[in-house]
């Protein structure tokens, strides 16, 4: 392998929110800098990815793009159903490292760049040992981001005001984050690990070459200029990354059943690769949607109670096909214009389908650039994690969303609120208002990521700045 081209490798933390991204960076910087890329995949779920599509190479970027899916980690000693997520995530990543370690090790080529997310800042210290360039790829957006950065300055006592006294934290030039936000972090005690390994985290980022956004500069201009004016480190938004339409899911059954509806006239529910809903808030559901008297598709799970993030680290197109815990006689009432889909749907193809007229979703990150690079207005209903703030930018800030809302802050969201939300959107004149602002958005990102364009320019420094340190280390200097 010649050794005057860029060799940039990425570390892929387990979830599919993690991955996918991750792998449409991948697919940027060989398609974009003609770069030779590695992904190195941490999954806590072998099996299930094994059975995807997903850790194949495209064909179109020949020798340039490798997968490589590291051995498995037994995290079972770390405690057991009550252990988070984020905990389980924390841990595999941290005792992948040896692997990692010794795949670059093993390398007659090594990276020119180590590109880790957010939980992967431990690997940077392979990225000093072998003298790469260290950038931190935040798969969220630079509101997301400008939080994580002022975490570790912002006064205790602000913090305990904002948890005890439900205050605004203030963050500099951004908007403030309510308390209803519910971000985790702001609700741990200072003296916790997990708490500690987060501020740790962030200092780590700080002192990268860089921090990539999934986002784009017309998009989030004001929490943008905040953070360049912080000059703790650069940022790049170099979004939206999503993943591309597949033709060979055309033929699908899912495809087949729009195919045959009328424009714009679908609700499409889901609730992204992990989210879950209660027993309860599944039959509110299902009931606000019969009552609607609209068309859908919804992407069902069995219920889980008390873990909205139930299904986060699980991967693959699995199946739930009994649907027993949907309302007697949901299925049959509604089959005439609506479809059950258990467990998975492609969602990209779906949401790029004509028949699309809106989006009921948990608003994750990716699943959010999702619905505004194809023009679909959002219904927000999030769940945990950072959703709650996307959702506040999507109603608040740019007009992408409606937002439902639960009687009570702790209690599920009940079927007139489902009815009224999903009629406004596919119906009423709200959503032909916020279907045109979703167009001005999606106009933006395709302009963002053209050539020439804010995303574009963003990823070609960081192009620049790898092929810099190549011929600097070439030079021996």
């Amino acid at each position: 392998m010649e050794t005057t081209k860029s060799h940039i490798a990425l570390l892929a933390s387990p979830g599919m929110g993690h991955l996918i991204p991750v792998l449409e960076l991948a697919k940027h910087l060989v398609s974009l800098q003609s770069f030779k890329v590695t992904v190195f995949v941490v999954a806590t779920d072998h099996a299930s990815l094994a059975n995807t599509h997903l850790l194949q190479s495209p064909a179109d970027s020949g020798d340039l793009l490798d997968i490589v899916l590291l051995p498995f980690i037994d995290v079972s000693d770390i405690g057991g159903p009550s252990v988070s997520f984020i905990a389980t995530i924390v841990t595999t990543v941290l005792r992948s490292l040896p692997f990692l370690r010794s795949e670059i090790s093993k390398m007659e080529f090594r990276p020119t760049a180590l590109v880790v997310d957010l939980f992967g800042t431990d690997a940077l210290e392979i990225a000093d040992e072998y003298n790469m360039l260290k950038f931190v790829f935040i798969a969220s957006n630079a509101w997301f981001l400008a939080v994580m950065l002022c975490t570790p300055e912002i006064d205790r006592k602000e913090i305990d005001e904002h948890g005890k006294k439900r205050k605004p934290l203030h963050i500099p030039g951004c908007k403030p984050i309510k308390f209803e936000h519910n971000l985790d972090v702001f609700f741990m005690d200072p003296n916790d690990p997990f708490y500690q390994g987060y501020v740790e985290a962030i200092n780590k980022m700080s002192l990268t070459d860089g921090i990539l956004v999934n986002t784009w500069a017309k998009l989030e201009p004001t929490t943008l200029k905040a953070l360049r004016e912080t000059k703790k480190v650069p940022i790049y938004p170099i979004g939206p990354l999503v993943r591309p339409i597949e033709k060979s899911v055309f033929g699908n059954e899912i495809i087949a059943w729009l195919d045959k509806q009328p424009k714009q006239s679908v609700i499409y529910v889901s609730f992204g690769s992990g989210g879950t809903l209660s027993a309860q808030q599944i039959k509110e559901l299902a009931w606000g949607l019969e009552l609607s008297q609209q068309r859908f598709v919804w992407v069902l799970r069995p219920p889980t109670e008390n873990d909205a993030a139930g299904t986060f680290l699980a991967l693959g197109n699995g199946s739930d096909a009994t649907l027993d815990y949907l309302p007697d006689g949901f299925p049959a009432r509604t089959q005439d214009r609506g479809l059950l889909v258990p467990m998975w749907a492609p969602q990209v193809e779906v949401l790029s389908h004509p028949s699309i007229g809106g989006f009921l979703t948990h608003c994750g990150w990716n699943s959010t650039m999702e619905s505004i690079v194809n023009g679909v207005p959002m219904i927000a209903w999030p769940l945990y994690a950072e959703q709650k703030m996307n959702a506040s930018m999507l109603t608040e800030d740019i007009g992408a969303s409606i937002r439902v809302m639960a009687v009570e802050s702790d209690a599920a969201v009940g079927r007139e609120e489902i009815r009224s939300v999903v009629r406004k959107i596919l119906v009423d004149r709200q959503g032909r208002n916020i279907r045109s602002r979703i167009k001005e958005l999606k106009d933006s990102a395709v302009n963002a990521l053209a050539k020439g364009g804010s995303s574009y320019n963003s990823m070609s420094q960081v192009a620049n700045i790898c092929i810099q340190h190549l011929k600097t280390k070439a030079s021996g200097a």
